[in-house]
């Protein structure tokens, strides 16, 4: 218990710049470590923010580098990393970024923040053989209806009220910045078929519609739910994108799409 209790006096030190020093911490050369683990709590601070600023570049260019690192100061402080791979350090900012009120004047932050952090899952996702339309070729439309799809483990959906696909794409080098005319929400769909993320805007109805094959629902069903819940749904558009984006993988469970 003492061990425990000074591992997190430590640790709520280290993130805590009001915080006395950690009773038992002496520094080899002076009778007094303050000093030294300021200089120690301050690089932890910075490395912290820097994992944050390389994992939400866009976010960050929205809003300006000051307004971000003190964003990132106060998260740092409340979170601070549960695992040693840093590089999903982060995967509760954007949230933090929804409940931040002075955040609340970009109403669509939390939504890119969302879509960057489905990019970094998405890179480190492991590897699957994606489904290709050649694969299905020659398949009747009653069997075909029937097939049931497994998402690509790097698939990641992220749904907003805002155009977070237009938006993040023009703060993150993919298209030029311009003035946002169309404010209609948009549906991201993240996938690394094979070694580059890609973010797809998806058409109408296409987030039921593979929130659907998530669940294992055959593809007719899916189609049906994706048109039930929006008019607009076009089950041709959205095997397109799936497809482009190669985002559905092959299985060979009975009655779902076999392997080639």
């Amino acid at each position: 218990m003492a061990m425990q209790k000074c591992q997190s006096d430590f640790a709520r030190a280290v993130r805590s710049p009001d915080w006395a020093v950690p009773h038992g911490v002496t520094s080899h050369n002076s009778d007094a470590p303050r000093e030294r683990f300021a200089v120690y709590r301050n690089n932890v601070m910075v490395g912290l923010v820097s994992a944050l600023e390389a994992r939400f570049p866009a976010t960050r260019k929205i809003v300006g580098k000051d307004f971000f690192k003190g964003a990132a100061k106060l998260f740092a402080a409340m979170q601070p990393p549960r695992s040693p791979l840093m590089m999903f350090y982060g995967d509760e900012f954007p949230s933090f970024l929804a409940d931040f009120e002075p955040a609340r004047e970009v109403p669509y932050l939390p939504g890119v923040a969302r879509l960057e952090a489905a990019r970094t899952r998405a890179y480190h996702a492991v590897d699957a053989k994606p489904l290709t339309p050649a694969a299905l070729s020659g398949s009747l439309a009653d069997a075909l209806a029937g097939m049931r799809f497994i998402l690509h483990p790097s698939v990641e959906i992220v749904a907003s009220d805002y155009p977070v696909v237009t938006i993040w794409a023009m703060n993150s080098g993919e298209n030029d910045l311009a003035p946002v005319t169309d404010w209609r929400g948009e549906d991201a769909l993240v996938s690394r078929p094979r070694f580059d993320v890609e973010v797809r805007r998806l058409p109408p109805g296409g987030k039921t519609f593979l929130q659907n094959l998530a669940a294992k629902s055959p593809l007719g069903e899916a189609a049906a739910a994706a048109l039930a819940g929006n008019p607009s749904f076009d089950l041709a558009a959205n095997l397109a994108a799936l497809f482009a984006g190669l985002a559905i993988e092959m299985t060979n469970q009975p009655n779902e799409a076999p392997l080639p």
